[in-house]
């Protein structure tokens, strides 16, 4: 019989047998939630370890690039490490109570990032005993599986304790009434980031980039619509970029070749059903 983990590990929509099975991502404006404002948005779904690697490129674009005594040139650092948010992801994957019917939430604001997780910590854990490594498998078959290789598990207990190593300004809040489970990962005040960034139109790494390797085939305006583009939507064909920014396919074949070539942004996956990923 096709059980909870058979559906998220093997099927390649189990969202429409498991409807809750989703990632709700969403960028405001600010640090309050707005009804109708917000920068960046997205829903994912799909086999796990495409929710995982979809929601972790979303948190990642969405973060400020640092030069963290880099050269201007140089590619940016993402102002927290990325591994923060590989270990938190997949604790809210496999250790999501998946009998509540809702979706975890990621919120990306300018002071923290959220991600909050349907179900609160199970039996007697507390959030002090998981700092210290403990803990309690609600989903034994998913874990095993997991541990196996499906996402970057580096085993039981031990992935909240290397988040906190990583970044130590972390809160965790084990909500029983609400059946939820929030991860805040705290964000630096904007002054005290040395950004890679000079305007915001194009960043400052993309324009040293483009000087030197795209020669002047692609001005400034364009690769900034083309990006945040992208970042709104990762999944744009060429047709639907030309439509979208009102030029031909070609300009748009032309600027993306460049901007491949400069590293400002790659393709995952193949031609058809791949996504973009942006890395300015």
């Amino acid at each position: 019989m096709l059980n909870l983990a058979g559906v998220l590990m093997f099927t390649e929509r189990p969202e429409w047998i498991v409807p809750q099975f989703v990632v709700k991502a969403i960028r405001y404006p600010g640090n309050a939630i707005h009804a109708n404002a917000y920068i960046d948005t997205e829903d994912f779904s799909g086999p796990l370890r495409q929710v995982f690697d979809y929601t972790q490129s979303f948190i990642m674009r969405n973060l400020h690039k640092v030069q963290a005594g880099r050269g201007v040139n140089s590619p940016g650092q993402p102002e927290i490490p990325e591994s923060v948010f590989e270990e938190l992801l997949v604790n809210a994957l496999v250790h999501r109570d998946y009998l509540v019917s809702a979706a975890i939430r990621i919120f990306i604001f300018d002071n923290r990032i959220e991600i909050i997780s349907p179900g609160h910590l199970p039996n007697n854990l507390t959030v002090e005993k998981i700092k210290e490594g403990n803990s309690n498998i609600r989903n034994p078959i998913l874990v095993s599986y997991v541990a196996k290789g499906l996402l970057p598990y580096h085993g039981l207990g031990s992935g909240i304790k290397r988040a906190l190593k990583a970044w130590p300004d972390i809160d965790f809040v084990n909500d029983h009434e609400g059946c939820l489970f929030t991860a805040t990962i705290k964000r630096k005040a904007l002054e005290e980031l040395t950004l890679m960034e000079s305007s915001p139109t194009i960043p400052a790494t993309m324009s040293g980039k483009m000087s030197g390797k795209m020669s002047g085939k692609m001005s400034g305006k364009m690769s900034g619509k083309i990006l945040e583009a992208l970042r709104h939507n990762n999944t744009q064909t060429t047709p639907q970029l030309a439509e979208r920014l009102g030029v031909t396919t070609r300009t748009i074949e032309r600027a993306i070749a460049d901007m491949r070539k400069a590293g400002l942004i790659r393709r995952v996956g193949p031609a058809k059903g791949g996504r973009w990923e942006v890395l300015a």
